[in-house]
């Protein structure tokens, strides 16, 4: 890559695939910053520029439809297949690994580790057809979960809904998978949230997993089959400031999480005309490895005996998958998960 003044710019003359990698990356980071702070702007926009119509024909569309979220959404197959999800999988690339065949007779509920800065292996894989998740599991629909936060603004939250995204609440949970009659399910979570993403260090293996145990007594009620999904390289993709725990920073985030429900990691990447400093993560290689379904039988009242040995059969999976795969993805054989 060419140099000037200490800073490594992007080649311009770099090939045509490259390219279109650089722009699936480029949509990606659109999606998660500027179109929500253009979408929650828009509506005092319209309102003071007299489009009044516009703004009252949404606010009508937007109440009809604000249960959608917490009702299994309407995901397209269509968007999912967008080319530039394809483009957005090449960058690192994320690629997909899975060990066994679902069965569209069950439902799954599926943890998804690391949780990283921004969980870009879990959009990529299950909320896009980037990696081809809808060829190499065929009557399995996916729906990932994500705060009610982000159904909050315009256009992008039909956008997620398009991709098959829903609420993460309990209610939206056991909507999608409570019903025994409609199986060939699979309801995705990004375990750790916000206050994992405070270890999500290059080269870290630590996951917040001991005090999660919801998704579990979600398992038992519906019956949902427990799947461990591990992504390798999710923390490489991003550089975040050391804040061990103790020290301010670590105390000011976890306040903020407290009180915001967002952690705030001080993070950077690449830039979009340099690799040196910027949003956009780097090209780093991700590898996402699906373990095989921990059979879970329906529980209409589950005790919590049956949720902490349910949870610590998941546990156990779960480092087995790290195990199994972790030297296939440059992962050192005396590295260990970490689970607090």
């Amino acid at each position: 890559m060419p140099q000037f003044l200490g800073v490594e710019w992007v080649d311009v003359f770099s090939s045509w695939d490259r390219k279109k990698s650089y722009l699936g990356v480029v949509w990606h980071f659109f999606l998660t910053y500027p179109l929500g702070i253009i979408t929650m702007l828009m509506p005092f926009w319209l309102f003071f520029t007299f489009q009044w119509h516009i703004l009252i024909i949404y606010s009508i569309w937007y109440f009809y439809d604000a249960d959608s979220p917490k009702r299994g959404g309407y995901q397209s197959n269509w968007v999912k297949k967008w080319r530039v999800n394809k483009w957005f999988a090449s960058y690192f690339p994320i690629t997909l690994h899975k060990t066994v065949d679902f069965s569209p007779d069950h439902n799954y509920l599926i943890g998804s580790h690391p949780h990283g800065i921004i969980s870009m292996a879990a959009w990529c894989n299950f909320a896009t057809n980037g990696t081809g998740i809808l060829e190499k599991f065929p009557g399995i629909r996916f729906n990932l979960c994500t705060l009610a936060l982000n159904f909050k603004m315009a256009i992008r939250r039909e956008l997620l809904l398009l991709s098959g995204i829903i609420d993460c609440s309990r209610e939206s949970i056991e909507y999608v998978l409570g019903d025994p009659q409609k199986t060939g399910r699979a309801v995705v979570l990004v375990i750790g949230g916000a206050e994992e993403a405070l270890d999500a260090h290059p080269g870290y293996h630590c996951l917040t997993l001991k005090s999660r145990k919801g998704f579990v007594r979600e398992a038992l009620l519906t019956g949902a089959h427990l799947v461990p999904v591990y992504s390798f390289g999710e923390n490489d993709v991003f550089e975040q400031w050391e804040n061990p725990i103790g020290s301010k920073l670590r105390r000011f985030q976890e306040w903020s999480k407290r009180i915001f429900g967002i952690s705030y990691p001080i993070f950077h990447g690449r830039g979009f005309l340099q690799l040196t400093f910027g949003y956009l993560p780097y090209r780093k290689p991700i590898d996402t490895v699906i373990g095989a379904p921990i059979p879970v039988t329906r529980v209409e009242n589950p005790s919590k005996e049956q949720i902490n040995e349910l949870h610590e059969i998941y546990m156990q999976k779960l480092v087995e998958l790290f195990e199994t795969h972790k030297e296939k993805y440059n992962v050192p054989k005396e590295t260990k998960l970490i689970l607090q």
